[in-house]
């Protein structure tokens, strides 16, 4: 597994933590990051089960396919493949054009993630996003048009965005309607794959800001969940299987990527702030493009890490294998929380057969409160 971090955005939205820049070295970045994979070459030889690639930012469509297309040959050298499993690209729907999208699917891209987040023209220029929804749809039209059999679109839920206008909460119902009619642009278009995630107020982001200035609230806890729950209901009645907490795909659909950090699969993370793991020790790259693009071996001497004990691994164990529907097997947990399963079993928090511990789908909006029990 391949993670390439392309830290650039035009413009930041409003809930976004992540590390990006607006401007800066872009031209150096592609470089540095080639730099770096030759440098880590024995990793990604070693780590390669399953052998995917996957470009996330930040923005990557914000780049020349030439240079998504360069960077992957380069790494297809040096694993000594010839291709990907599976192979990822983050685009933004104002980057898409018909050349844009045929290129990408030149250059041996075989799966698109595009940040949809709403079909709601005011909740996008709210949220800060740079398309609104004829450009969303149009996206994904000339995405199938170019011959992409599988697309994954992400939708945002539990956010108010009239409080921060006027200090007043939103009706449940208007926000239940206003979701449900994002549930069936969605299903229109038809996506293999849709990612529906409850937006959180992180530290650092603009949204976090106004939070603590009293300027926004979040829904109750109760529109929220009820909003999962019509997602869940809506989605299955689409046709989609709902494999992990915030993800859904039709039938073989899916994520090979992001299902291997599920299984806590070692990868290899190449950029600016990426991450890498190898099983026991958890690698990050500098959070600074100028620094990782001067810098020897693209950063080699900036990158942190730690090791994780065996408490912190059967800890991120259990708190992956739990947002999965096939769950964990028994014998992960260990004696110390046999009491705590036994509970939870008996209230319908938990569904054991006696080849996996899971999570029933109508617990999982307050899964961390069942998990944090068993850790």
């Amino acid at each position: 597994m391949i993670y390439v971090h392309i830290p650039f955005c035009r413009s930041f939205c409003l809930y976004c933590d992540f590390y990006s820049e607006t401007r800066g070295e872009q031209d150096a970045l592609f470089p540095a990051i080639g730099r770096e994979a030759r440098m880590r070459a024995d990793e990604i030889r070693r780590f390669a089960d399953p052998f995917t690639l996957y470009f996330g930012g930040g923005t990557p469509s914000l780049f020349p396919a030439r240079s998504i297309s360069e960077l992957s040959s380069l790494l297809l050298s040096i694993s000594g493949r010839e291709m990907f499993e599976e192979f990822t690209v983050e685009v933004n729907p104002d980057d898409i054009t018909p050349e844009y999208a045929r290129a990408l699917r030149d250059c041996g891209v075989s799966r698109v993630s595009m940040g949809v987040q709403s079909f709601d023209d005011a909740h996008l220029k709210w949220m800060g996003r740079r398309h609104d929804a004829s450009k969303a749809v149009s996206a994904f039209v000339d995405l199938r048009r170019a011959g992409f059999d599988n697309i994954s679109i992400d939708l945002i839920f539990g956010y108010d965005p009239c409080f921060s206008a006027g200090g007043a909460r939103s009706a449940a119902k208007s926000l239940a309607d206003s979701w449900s009619r994002d549930l069936d642009a969605a299903l229109r278009l038809a996506p293999e794959h849709i990612s529906a995630y409850q937006m959180g107020i992180e530290e650092g982001s603009t949204l976090r800001e106004m939070y603590a200035r009293g300027l926004y609230a979040p829904p109750d806890d109760e529109v929220c969940a009820m909003q999962y729950d019509l997602l869940c209901r809506r989605l299955a009645t689409g046709g989609y299987v709902h494999y992990e907490i915030s993800n859904f795909s039709l039938p073989g659909k899916a994520a090979l990527h992001n299902s291997a950090y599920w299984d806590r699969k070692p990868y290899v993370g190449l950029g600016p702030a990426a991450h890498s793991f190898n099983g026991a020790q958890r690698f990050w790259n500098v959070a600074d493009v100028k620094a990782y693009c001067a810098s020897g071996a693209a950063g080699a001497e900036l990158r942190g890490y730690e090791s994780l004990s065996e408490d912190e691994i059967r800890t991120e164990t259990i708190m992956l294998g739990l947002r999965r529907s096939a769950g964990l097997p028994p014998d992960v947990f260990g004696k110390q929380a046999l009491e705590a399963l036994e509970r939870l079993e008996a209230a319908g928090s938990l569904i054991s057969d006696g080849r996996s511990v899971r999570i029933p789908e109508e617990k999982w909006f307050i899964s961390d409160s069942i998990i944090k029990e068993l850790i």
